[in-house]
C-alpha cells in the first residue's frame, strides 16, 4: 500500500522550525548517514536538507562573536590612557568598540550585521 498524505487548509507547505532544522541537519551530515535516507525519515527532499545547510553556512560565515556588557560606572581614580578604539554610538542605544587592531574586513562586517551603512 502507499502511503497519501492529504492537506487540508490554505496552508500547503510545511513550516520547519529553526531546531527542527538543525536537528535534521544534524542528522543528515552525522558520520555514516545519507542526506537520502535522512530526507525520507522526515518526509523532506534532500534538495530542501541542502538549502538549509547553505543558509545556516551564510549566517555563520565571516562573523565574530559579540559579547555586551552594561556600562561602567565611571571610576574615581585617576583615568588611564584610553585604549586606542574605534568606538560607533548607534541609535544612542547600542555601542559598539572596535580595536584598531581588527582587520578592516572584520570591522565592516561587524558594523554591517548591525545595520549600519
Amino acid at each position: 500500500m502507499s502511503h497519501v498524505t492529504l492537506l487540508t487548509g490554505p496552508e500547503r507547505r510545511r513550516r520547519w522550525s529553526e531546531e527542527d532544522q538543525c536537528r535534521i541537519l544534524a542528522a543528515a551530515f552525522a558520520p555514516g548517514a545519507t542526506v537520502a535516507a535522512v530526507a525520507r525519515q522526515y518526509d523532506v527532499a534532500t534538495s530542501l536538507i541542502y538549502k538549509w545547510r547553505r543558509t545556516m553556512r551564510a549566517r555563520e560565515t565571516g562573523f565574530a562573536e559579540v559579547i555586551v556588557l552594561p556600562d561602567e560606572p565611571a571610576a574615581a581614580s585617576v583615568p588611564a590612557a584610553p585604549p586606542a578604539v574605534i568606538e560607533l554610538k548607534i541609535a544612542g542605544k547600542v555601542r559598539l568598540r572596535i580595536p584598531l587592531t581588527t582587520p578592516p574586513t572584520l570591522a565592516a562586517a561587524m558594523v554591517k550585521a548591525l545595520g549600519v551603512s
